[in-house]
């Protein structure tokens, strides 16, 4: 039986069954995931850039992981790139004919200038999409690094990759469709790879977003617990030193460690690249300086 044929429930089940015996997959490319995000963190923490590329069902799941990135993160928009085939004006109406367009993608590629100190993520469920692999190749052509994920282990898109990652996955509940366990593995991989690079980068500490961009009130309100939380005072004082550092999380949490006013504070962040456990470190070990 077939979806169409099963009662609702059933039919929930079967679908949830193949996206869970998907994820059930994932461990077993651990070893090329954590190199991806190893190469995104250096990448990312010398100021180069990381460009998403993926066509369809694919490169919609790309946008959405890049696009958290500067709210979660604080890493600037403009160390961000998407390559999506249509264009993200377009991201609410892709027409099929787009994913075959290499031209385009090659131009896009092209524009974006030199490319040796960035990363690219390619994404595509059967390694063989026309614009990822386009794409792709005027990247590594360009010096780019490529880490590409793929479902089918001997694709065209792995074999181009410096970090191929590649995790096989059930036949899809609908016949030909991606956007279920394929597309469910991507959004998995992706934010593993982005979760695991910032937080080597020192963005994330005891679990927190202590790099996070607080422009609306929820996210201000979050700044405040997650200072409260860090270093343990009242969250009226972690709003004040939040106040003092400029709304900037670790520079809130340095000074109520110790840094003598804002200025130290930041100070001890540009000499260790923003990596707050470092700064801490540092602090703690010179605490006049």
């Amino acid at each position: 039986m077939t979806i169409d044929m099963m009662e609702d429930e059933t039919a929930l089940r079967f679908m949830l069954d193949i996206q869970t015996r998907a994820i059930a997959s994932v461990p077993q490319a651990f070893d090329a995931i954590a190199e991806a995000a190893r190469f995104v963190a250096d990448t990312i923490g010398k100021g180069g850039r990381l460009i998403y590329c993926g066509a369809g069902s694919s490169g919609l799941i790309a946008l959405q992981d890049g696009a958290e990135l500067p709210g979660t993160f604080g890493i600037e928009p403009g160390q961000i790139i998407f390559l999506l085939a249509g264009g993200i004006e377009n991201a609410h109406n892709l027409l099929g004919h787009v994913e075959d367009d290499e031209d385009t993608a090659t131009r896009a590629v092209e524009a974006l200038g030199p490319l040796h100190n960035d990363v690219m993520i390619a994404l595509s469920a059967s390694g063989s999409t026309p614009y990822t692999l386009a794409a792709a190749r005027a990247g590594k052509l360009a010096g780019v690094k490529i880490i590409g994920i793929a479902h089918k282990p001997q694709s065209r898109l792995l074999a181009l990759a410096d970090t191929p990652i590649s995790v096989p996955t059930p036949a899809e509940a609908v016949t030909g469709s991606t956007r279920m366990a394929a597309g469910t593995v991507q959004k998995c991989i992706l934010g593993l790879i982005s979760t695991l690079a910032h937080a080597r980068l020192g963005h994330v500490y005891q679990g927190e977003m202590v790099n996070l961009r607080a422009d609306n009130q929820k996210l201000r309100i979050r700044a405040v617990d997650i200072v409260s939380r860090v270093t343990g005072v009242a969250r009226e004082q972690a709003s004040a030193l939040l106040e003092l550092g400029s709304h900037r999380v670790k520079d809130a949490i340095l000074l109520a460690a110790g840094a003598k006013d804002p200025a130290h504070a930041e100070n001890l962040l540009v000499e260790t690249k923003g990596h707050l456990p470092t700064a801490l470190n540092r602090l703690k070990s010179s605490p006049n300086l």
